[in-house]
């Protein structure tokens, strides 16, 4: 069996727009440049739109592109689910609508090669587009885990983090607040889910990158800023608890 280099796992929930736009054609046009092996892992998250025939449609030309379909369980879901079954040296998440280009990817890997066990996107300087209410929830968010987490991450939410496979490994199988039990309804982006995972990777003593990358704003779901400020300040509680209690070093 031939050596995968890099696993690239995309979850997708109701994404038949991006899906009709080239979302799939831009991620291999890219890929196919590379002379390194890879695969790609689209995770379908119980779509009921025409994402899952989309999906099938373009895998059906494309070897090495692969549909992984799944229960609704949100983004953490897809996400872990997807890294279950990734068997490249690195793992890359990134999002369908590709709000970070995957050529931003050739960032990222030269970093592994200077001992880097995981690197992450950072979009601090260059949120274009993005509504003042989504800035404001971001940097209200970025105060409140410093100050309960302390964790020393400027963006922990940019959809675009690369692993080494053990580091992906040993961090996924470590997430409480975020597994694939959790009971979710319609579309989700757990904020808390890319911190916990974040903090953990601290917590075992994993070498993190933050790197500036481009990204151009999309609006995939209706934003509460009440609600989503509420549901990730819970999530920083329940980490913050869950490390007092010794719950990651199990």
């Amino acid at each position: 069996m031939e050596k995968i280099y890099l696993s690239v796992i995309i979850p997708c929930y109701n994404e038949e727009r991006n899906l009709r736009l080239g979302a799939l054609e831009n991620v291999a046009h890219f890929l196919s440049k590379k002379d390194y092996t890879y695969e790609v892992i689209v995770v379908d998250d119980g779509s009921t739109d025409e994402s899952k025939k989309l999906i099938n449609q373009f895998i059906s030309d494309d070897p090495k592109f692969k549909l992984l379909s799944r229960e609704h369980k949100g983004k953490a879901g897809t996400v872990i689910a997807g890294v279950k079954e990734a068997k490249g040296e690195y793992i890359l998440f990134t999002d369908l609508d590709q709000a970070t280009p995957m050529s931003q990817l050739d960032l990222f890997l030269p970093y592994f090669k200077k001992g880097f066990d995981l690197v992450i996107g950072s979009r601090n300087t260059k949120r274009r587009g993005a509504p003042l209410t989504r800035i404001a929830m971001a940097r209200g968010f970025m105060i409140l885990r410093n100050i309960i987490l302390n964790l020393g991450v400027n963006d922990t939410q940019c959809g675009f983090k690369a692993f080494s496979k053990i580091c992906a490994k040993n961090i996924f199988s470590k997430l409480k607040v975020f597994n694939l039990q959790n009971p979710v309804s319609g579309s989700t982006v757990t904020a808390g889910f890319d911190v916990e995972l974040l903090y953990i990777a601290k917590l075992l003593g994993y070498k993190i990158a933050e790197v500036p990358v481009e990204w151009h704003y999309q609006e995939t779901r209706n934003v509460s800023p009440i609600r989503d400020s509420l549901e990730g300040l819970i999530d920083l509680i329940k980490i913050r608890i869950n490390s007092m209690n010794g719950v990651y070093n199990k």
